[in-house]
């Protein structure tokens, strides 16, 4: 009725002063006050042809490729990629030039958490992965003057460990309650709607938006069944980590109008407080906040309020001094010991040698990742742990007393000593903590120590029992001084002191 009236009270004059130089300058006039058309944004914006250009998928298809994973539902696996993409990449291309692409559904792979359940992850076909990794090296530099200094996750030129050193700070400053905040199963619950409207205020692309909105929604395939989905961006797809970053940035803006110290990485947030009773009401007036505006439900029984090291973040925790120091979070090395554990299981068929080599990937990648930690103690439990092990599948694998007499005495041990030791009748776990174990094959056997390497070791097999005329050495953890290689000394050198 309003606007039947406005135009009711519109002079003749007014009329033809409006359409007197032609309809170019009403149309122009149009534009700046009426949204635009899909067709208009198309014509207006090329993201699509930025996403499509060659040099940006030539940098795509090097990642996808060297980041290697699974096959999707096409079972379309790395190693004919490239003939797939010479073949079909024509046809692709066109259509998303086009906005007619159509995303295929993404395999459905469910893999157990640590602490108990499972992880639901999408994996979507390497075409789909090239075109997602593309877009999100157009789409990331867009977004990132938006997020958060306190935002770590996914991020270029951020990682872990920055967040982790964040909120030591944090500690130290005395914020010495943390709120721990655990998104109920996130990635299966991000609202579209919601995260399509954030989209659309940077992207003027219509072809990209429905691109975005088709990954979507692209079905999930499990035992040959397609499954439509309506909310959730599954876990899998190099999209992912940036839309749930853009999503959440809600999350980090309102946390510093409020003024709190956070560290965030991806859906797991911190809150730093003074007091138990700030970080309850902190804990429920966020809690509302993504109910309320974000449509996220906080896991009531993951979340609490309560001190740093009694919680672990981003596999750390701290120590209660008032100087804080980082330490290893017992959950993490309780996962470590499995994977050890996975590897040993099948040992005692195989030289050690060839378990080491298949150990050190586990060790140097963890150790890598946990090199900020400033306590000691659980690396040399740790140490002397896998010292053990490796000592334990010796016994095994010798057997019979008269073999194990003998590679005892080869050892160095005294040949009364050594069948005393052989046949003990204990089991193989008892006998690789033993005396005789330890003084056969003590810790200079499995490593040396450098005045300048502390908590350093490299596990070596030289000219010993092992193995003869040569000499193979193998890193179980490199800790802290970023020295990876030590230099192997004479196996008569050798310290024989136990552990």
């Amino acid at each position: 009725m309003k606007a039947e009236e406005l135009r009711q009270a519109t002079t003749p004059a007014e009329e033809s002063a409006r359409n007197a130089d032609g309809a170019a300058v009403g149309a122009e006039a149009d534009v700046t006050t009426r949204l635009r058309t899909k067709a208009e944004w198309e014509q207006e914006s090329g993201l699509m042809d930025v996403v499509c250009e060659r040099g940006n998928l030539w940098l795509a298809y090097e990642r996808v490729v060297r980041n290697k994973g699974a096959a999707g539902v096409d079972g379309i696996g790395v190693a004919e990629f490239k003939d797939h993409l010479k073949q079909h990449w024509p046809a692709i291309k066109a259509r998303l030039l086009e906005g007619e692409y159509m995303p295929q559904p993404v395999r459905r792979v469910d893999i157990p958490k640590p602490l108990g359940g499972t992880r639901t992850l999408g994996i979507p076909t390497l075409t789909d992965r090239l075109i997602q990794q593309a877009l999100h090296q157009v789409l990331s530099p867009i977004f990132e003057g938006d997020f958060s200094e306190s935002s770590y996750g996914f991020r270029p030129g951020r990682n872990a460990h920055q967040a982790v050193k964040a909120a030591k700070q944090y500690v130290a400053e005395g914020r010495r309650v943390v709120v721990d905040m655990d998104l109920e199963k996130f990635f299966d619950r991000v609202n579209h709607d919601l995260l399509m409207e954030k989209l659309s205020k940077k992207i003027d692309d219509g072809r990209v938006l429905r691109l975005i909105r088709r990954y979507l929604e692209a079905g999930m395939m499990a035992e040959g069944i397609v499954s439509p989905r309506t909310e959730g961006t599954p876990q899998g797809g190099p999209l992912s980590p940036l839309l749930s970053n853009i999503l959440l940035t809600d999350l980090d803006w309102e946390l510093e109008r409020r003024g709190h110290a956070f560290c965030r990485y991806a859906d797991d947030c911190n809150i730093y407080v003074k007091s138990q009773a700030a970080g309850e009401r902190v804990m429920a007036s966020i809690t509302r906040f993504l109910g309320d505006t974000l449509k996220l439900t906080v896991n009531a029984a993951k979340s609490t309020v309560a001190f740093p090291w009694e919680r672990k973040f981003l596999g750390f925790s701290l120590t209660w001094h008032k100087a804080p120091r980082l330490r290893i979070a017992r959950a993490s090395l309780k996962r470590l010991e499995g994977k050890v554990r996975e590897v040993l299981q099948g040992a005692r068929g195989r030289s050690l040698t060839h378990t080491i080599e298949e150990l050190n990937p586990v060790l140097r990648g963890w150790a890598a990742y946990f090199k900020l930690t400033e306590t000691k103690r659980a690396l040399e439990e740790l140490d002397g742990w896998i010292r053990r092990k490796l000592r334990c599948i010796l016994w095994r694998q010798w057997k019979r007393p008269h073999t194990r007499a003998k590679n005892l005495m080869k050892a160095g041990l005294t040949e009364e000593r050594a069948w005393r030791s052989a046949c003990n009748q204990r089991g193989p776990w008892w006998n690789s903590g033993a005396s005789h174990m330890n003084q056969a094959f003590p810790k200079s056997f499995f490593g040396c120590r450098d005045g300048s390497f502390q908590g350093t070791r490299v596990v070596r097999t030289e000219n010993c029992v092992l193995c003869t005329e040569r000499t193979h050495n193998a890193m179980i953890y490199a800790r802290v001084t970023g020295h990876d290689q030590l230099h192997a000394r004479p196996h008569s050198q050798r310290n024989r002191q136990g552990g």
